[in-house]
């Protein structure tokens, strides 16, 4: 997957600050053993000049008569672990600190993403989603065929198969996804399934209702003086990995909504970057109430999944 610019330097901060804050808390555990631990200071020093004067030897070819001077290092930093166990503190009092010491806060080991990385973007990738406290209440194991009868059955069973094929093939087979019916039946439900299982894969996704989509674009194309603010939030809807819009209809629709758009999706079908949108409008009223040049894109780049049946909804809450 890509991190959009934003989510990366959000990535990088954290290890910076990872790093720099726990140079800082050794920096003053040194400064607090070299004030209070007496001769700990002293021998610091001698292990110092000894190093040096070690590794001038083994430039100059004489590594045997180094070996001296390696054991008296070594006695020294044994003197060393000695004075501070004495003082009450650990033996590693004054080594490396790291969060994650499998990579040493650098997210990487040998060239692959660490544990601690993974979980750090995952993290921020539902932070991110403008769906996070939904998602983690969702998945597919949820969905269930026991709401749906006959031709509505046939189109969820359609719909799902849609759904898992277009999470397992993600990243090698560029699809979008026009999820239509009728209210409740289940659509924007499939459509947080599908973000959270391309999230636990590390994609980028983004959800937006439709009318809170043409918001941000309304106000980044007209608000002069937050502009450059908002420029991270509208770069974002072009850069993720998957864009979901639901509840295409609700917005205001006039020109400006339909000619943003059509720039958003024709752009994120430039860039290969998948788009779901969610609707209760029917495909015929899709046609009429949006441009020729909407339709035909949809027509054209779009899977069309059909949820039909009753309100799924109002189903569960009054068979609890």
């Amino acid at each position: 997957m890509s991190f959009t610019n934003a989510q990366y330097d959000s990535i990088k901060r954290i290890y910076d600050n990872r790093r720099m804050d726990n140079q800082l808390e050794l920096d003053r555990r040194k400064a607090y053993v070299e004030a209070n631990v007496e001769g700990y200071r002293e021998l610091s020093d001698a292990i110092v000049h000894l190093s040096m004067e070690r590794a001038k030897q083994l430039l100059n070819g004489k590594s045997n008569s180094t070996e001296d001077l390696k054991a008296t290092i070594s006695d020294l930093i044994s003197q060393k672990k000695a004075l501070l166990k004495a003082a009450s503190l650990p033996e590693d009092y004054l080594d490396p600190i790291y969060i994650c010491k499998d990579c040493k806060d650098t997210g990487y080991i040998d060239g692959s993403k660490c544990h601690c990385l993974k979980k750090i973007s995952i993290s921020m990738l539902y932070s991110n989603s403008n769906i996070d406290q939904y998602l983690s209440s969702v998945d597919f194991s949820q969905l269930s065929d026991k709401y749906y009868e006959g031709n509505d059955l046939l189109s969820f069973k359609d719909t799902y198969n849609k759904a898992i094929n277009f999470v397992n093939n993600f990243d090698s087979d560029f699809k979008n996804l026009v999820i239509y019916g009728t209210v409740g039946s289940g659509k924007s439900l499939i459509s947080a399934c599908i973000a959270k299982a391309l999230i636990e894969k590390e994609y980028s996704v983004l959800y937006f209702s439709a009318s809170a989509l043409i918001d941000l674009f309304s106000k980044y194309t007209f608000d002069y003086k937050n502009k450059h603010e908002m420029y991270s939030a509208y770069s974002d809807i072009f850069e993720c990995d998957l864009l979901i819009i639901d509840d295409l209809g609700t917005e205001q629709v006039n020109s400006f909504s339909i000619s943003t758009l059509f720039t958003c999706l024709n752009e994120r079908d430039l860039n290969k970057k998948s788009t779901i949108i969610s609707t209760n409008l029917s495909l015929e009223d899709i046609s009429k109430t949006y441009t020729e040049r909407i339709y035909s894109r949809l027509a054209g780049n779009y899977t069309f999944c059909k949820l039909c049946g009753p309100d799924i909804r109002f189903k569960k809450k009054f068979n609890n």
